[in-house]
């Protein structure tokens, strides 16, 4: 990380005190002699104040004078010198005070040479600096209305020694203690920087639309409320981002639903005027010919009034079965699923086209298979094997036959409708389901198919969801279609476990 807070933390703590120690021996260079320089003044002063009480007391010959002057002169390292109107000894300092008596005469007689620079002046006293030879002293001497005379001096050069012992050991303990502090720092700030860190790597995480990761630390402080905040943030942004994306995707679904519908609308529109136009140019001519009298005898009108029927029968068959197949297709026709017995179904339908399959030379083959009960709307299956079966009739050749078989699946039962002739192309089996599609437009013509039955069968066994598909076999093709089986059938499983009807 570029600009680390921890990091920021530690260097302006470290700079903080760094700054704050070289102010210090600054403050402590220009001012701390001066400032010694006026505390040994204020300890001159305060023995100079015991003299003079003492002086008007006459009580300087005892011993309690002497001891505090003891005291003074160990504790501020003050040498004094006090004597009488005699030029008789009062008390001397044992660090030498004797030695302050030459320097007191010459005070008060005016013969000391030595540069001065008198600092206070009183009535009685004169504070000075003192230089003798490479030595420098405070000085303060004076003499009392009772006559007694006084000297005291302590070196100034203690006090600067004392000052850079001081300023050297300030530094060294201020550097310790920076380099400690910012040790210290480092760990705090590495301490109070983790759970920023983890809220930077949710918010990352964030950005990459991952919202698994949440904010689990239990500080009270700012950043506590913060990552709540971050958790309540990615809870509301995974919300509305999972809104969004079922919203685009039912957009996207409605779009593509539209697009569908309008192809669907432009097919439906070129097909069906495909259609009709055949049958319409047929209605159209025969009728003209009716109304110009073409052929006046009455069999060759009767005829074009049979084929003028014949076409708008055909038209009407198309349009109830392109009206069935849009009904299924936008889900408006309801799916009744119930049990019933698809054996009987079939053989029922099997012998009402008995009639149709003799005119066309056709042999039906079925076993005789017992009551078979499944799940599904009993009219649109019965519509599903009609188409089957008549599709089968239309196209069926060779040897002309059409087997029926029912078929075991695990809890399935497959009818299938196999017609012997010519087999579909290939590449024409997907397209088999298409409306209007037709492999062979001249045959369908033929018979009058309209190409939507195919559409039907495909429309209502994905109603209800059931599975459905042609294959070409042997001499032949076979359609096929898979229910679900009702319980209690046991009897159909034991004597038709095997799958019959196939090559």
């Amino acid at each position: 990380m570029k600009h680390s807070i921890r990091q920021q933390f530690a260097l302006i703590f470290i700079g903080l005190m760094a700054g704050t120690i070289l102010l210090c021996q600054v403050i402590n260079n220009v001012f701390l002699e001066e400032y010694y320089i006026k505390s040994k003044t204020k300890v001159i002063y305060e023995s100079y104040d015991t003299i003079r009480q003492v002086a008007n007391s006459e009580t300087y010959s005892s011993n309690e004078f002497v001891r505090e002057l003891d005291d003074v002169c160990k504790v501020a390292n003050i040498t004094v010198l006090v004597m009488d109107a005699n030029s008789q000894m009062l008390y001397e300092s044992v660090n030498g005070g004797r030695e302050l008596a030459a320097l007191l005469f010459g005070y008060i007689f005016g013969y000391d040479k030595n540069p001065v620079k008198i600092l206070e002046e009183g009535e009685d006293y004169v504070i000075q600096r003192m230089i003798s030879g490479e030595d420098e002293f405070l000085v303060m001497y004076g003499s009392l209305n009772t006559g007694i005379s006084f000297i005291m001096s302590t070196p100034i050069e203690s006090i600067r020694e004392s000052a850079d012992i001081a300023n050297r050991f300030f530094a060294n303990v201020g550097i310790a203690v920076t380099l400690a502090g910012g040790v210290f720092i480092w760990l705090v700030a590495g301490k109070i920087t983790k759970p920023i860190k983890k809220l930077s790597s949710i918010s990352e995480q964030m950005v990459h639309l991952n919202f698994e990761a949440k904010y689990n630390g239990r500080a009270r402080n700012e950043i506590g409320m913060l990552g709540e905040n971050i958790n309540k943030l990615s809870s509301s942004l995974e919300q509305s981002i999972s809104g969004l994306k079922t919203a685009n995707n039912e957009l996207q679904r409605d779009i593509e639903k539209k697009e569908e519908i309008d192809k669907m609308r432009r097919e439906f529109l070129a097909n069906v005027s495909h259609e009709l136009k055949t049958p319409i140019a047929l209605i159209q001519g025969y009728a003209e010919g009716l109304a110009e009298s073409v052929n006046d005898d009455a069999e060759s009108r009767s005829f074009y009034c049979e084929v003028i029927m014949d076409e708008a029968s055909k038209m009407n068959l198309m349009v109830q079965k392109l009206l069935t197949l849009n009904q299924l297709e936008f889900g408006n026709d309801k799916v009744a699923m119930e049990r019933f017995d698809i054996t009987a179904l079939v053989k029922n339908y099997v012998q009402s086209a008995g009639i149709l399959t003799k005119q066309n030379g056709i042999q039906v083959c079925m076993e005789d298979y017992p009551p078979v009960y499944v799940w599904g709307d009993e009219f649109k299956v019965e519509e599903v094997f009609m188409n089957y079966f008549s599709n089968a009739v239309n196209y069926c050749s060779g040897e002309k036959k059409i087997f029926i078989t029912l078929e075991q699946k695990e809890n399935l039962v497959r009818v299938c409708v196999f017609n012997t002739g010519e087999q579909v192309p290939e590449e024409a089996l997907p397209h088999l389901w298409e409306k209007f599609y037709k492999v062979d437009k001249a045959r369908t013509r033929e018979y009058g198919g309209s190409g939507v039955g195919l559409s039907i069968v495909k429309a209502i066994m994905e109603s209800m969801n059931r599975q459905y598909g042609v294959e070409n076999r042997g001499d032949g093709v076979l359609f096929w279609f898979e229910l679900e089986k009702c319980e209690g059938n046991e009897e159909f499983r034991c004597k038709y476990g095997k799958r019959t009807g196939e090559d």
